[in-house]
C-alpha cells in the first residue's frame, strides 16, 4: 500500500504572505482557515518559542477540517535550555497542552541545538520517557549525530530521523520509524531561498523511494521568506502526488 503524503509550510501565520497568499482584506483570524483549502497539514513552530495556551490549541483544532494534521516543534525549553536531560514534567506539561488538538495531532518535533554534539546516552534516556502510542522525531542538527548507530538507536524506539536539507548540512534520507518526517530549511539561504523546481523533483525521487515501505511521509518547507515555502510545497505535491497536485 501507497504511503500516503502530507506536505506543507513550518507556520502559515507570516504578515509577508498578505498579498502573495492571503487576501489583502482577510482577517487573520481567517487565515488558518485559508490556508487548510490549500494544505492538508501544517507545522507548528511558535511552540518553540512559547508553549500557546489552551485556548489557542482548541481554537487551530476547531478552526480546521476534520482531516487537517498539525505537527508540533516542541519547546525549546526540552531541547535547548533542558538538553535532553530532566525533561519530565517539562515533556508532560507539553505533551498535555498538545494532545488539545484531539486527532488533529500529528508528529511532535524535537529539534536539538547546532551546538549538541553526540552523546548516546542521553538520547537513549530521552527517547525512553517520551509516550507511546505518539509519533516522535528528533531533528539533529550537528553532524556527529548523523551516524547508523545513532539511527539504529531510533529505530529501537520507534522514532522517526527528520530528514533536513539546509545549506552547509544535510541528512540523509533514512527511515527509523513507520514513518518519515521532511524539513527544508532554502537551498542557498537559510530560510529565505527558493528551491529550484530540478531539485525539487531530484527530491521527489528519493522521497518516493523513501516512502516504499512506510505508512506516511510528513514535509514541511521552513523557507517563508517571499513566499517560497507555498510555491516548494505545491512544487513537491504536484511531483509526488500528480493526481492530486492542486
Amino acid at each position: 500500500m501507497a504511503a500516503t503524503y502530507h506536505i506543507g509550510t513550518s507556520g502559515w501565520h507570516y504578515e509577508h504572505w498578505r498579498d502573495i497568499f492571503y487576501p489583502a482584506q482577510l482577517p487573520k483570524a481567517a487565515w488558518l482557515e485559508f490556508y487548510a483549502r490549500h494544505f492538508d497539514t501544517v507545522e507548528l513552530n511558535n511552540s518553540f518559542y512559547r508553549l500557546p495556551s489552551e485556548d489557542a490549541f482548541g481554537a487551530w483544532r476547531d478552526l480546521s477540517p476534520p482531516d487537517f494534521i498539525f505537527a508540533v516543534k516542541a519547546s525549546r525549553f526540552i531541547t535547548h535550555i533542558k538538553r535532553l536531560k530532566n525533561t519530565e514534567e517539562a515533556l508532560e506539561n507539553f505533551i498535555t497542552r498538545a494532545k488539545i488538538l484531539g486527532g488533529k495531532l500529528g508528529p511532535i518535533l524535537y529539534q536539538l541545538p547546532p551546538n549538541m554534539h553526540r552523546n548516546d546516552g542521553v538520547l537513549e534516556s530521552f527517547l525512553s520517557i517520551l509516550p507511546q502510542g505518539m509519533k516522535h522525531v528528533i531533528e539533529f542538527r550537528h553532524a556527529s549525530w548523523l551516524e547508523e548507530e545513532v539511527f539504529e538507536i531510533l529505530r529501537k524506539y520507534k522514532v522517526g530521523l527528520c530528514v533536513f536539507d539546509m545549506p552547509q548540512l544535510s541528512c540523509p534520507p533514512v527511515a527509523t520509524a513507520s514513518f518519515a518526517y521532511i524539513r527544508f530549511h532554502g537551498s542557498g539561504e537559510l530560510y529565505s531561498s527558493c528551491y529550484p523546481d530540478e531539485q525539487l523533483a531530484g527530491w521527489a525521487e528519493r522521497i518516493a523511494d523513501l516512502a516504499r515501505n512506510l505508512e506516511e511521509v510528513y514535509i514541511y518547507f521552513n523557507n517563508d521568506v517571499a513566499g517560497y515555502a507555498l510555491k516548494n510545497a505545491e512544487t513537491l505535491r504536484g511531483y509526488l502526488m500528480p493526481r492530486e497536485g492542486k
